[in-house]
């Protein structure tokens, strides 16, 4: 619950990976033992190019967010999805999106990694810069380990 009393929002940033699917899972558990809202957040820009070069052929991206974005919150709740779970996308990035998100929100909530490039890292990058700069408490979540 927020400052003022009404219900607090939890906010929860969603690339596709099992991590951030766990993340939705878990925002929502806590969720309804706090009497929050969820807001799922896919976050997509257009790749850099060079100044005066004209990219062809790249486009999509927001429709491409969108549908992982779609698809993260059936695998994470099926297709009952719970009523206080919101959904949207955002263009930017999602260090920076986060973080201003944080700022009306009663907790971020992340995998512990996403879709970057060096698996080995014990955070990714959104993850660590949610940690280090976001204006609320961070939740940064764990995929199960599976049985062998």
């Amino acid at each position: 619950m927020s400052k003022d009393g009404s219900p607090g929002k939890i906010v929860v940033g969603v690339d596709g990976s099992e991590p951030s699917i766990e993340a939705l899972r878990e925002a929502q558990r806590l969720a309804v033992a706090l009497g929050a809202t969820v807001e799922a957040v896919a976050y997509w820009d257009f790749p850099p190019v060079y100044e005066g070069y004209v990219a062809v052929g790249i486009t999509g991206f927001q429709e491409a967010a969108g549908q992982v974005l779609k698809v993260s919150v059936e695998k994470a709740f099926g297709l009952d999805v719970p009523d206080n779970v919101i959904s949207h996308l955002e263009q930017g990035h999602p260090r920076q999106g986060l973080i201003k998100a944080s700022r009306g929100a009663e907790m971020v909530v992340v995998g512990r990694r996403g879709h970057g490039g060096f698996g080995g890292l014990l955070m990714g990058s959104v993850s660590s810069a949610c940690v280090a700069h976001a204006r609320c408490p961070v939740l940064v979540v764990h995929t199960p380990e599976k049985e062998a």
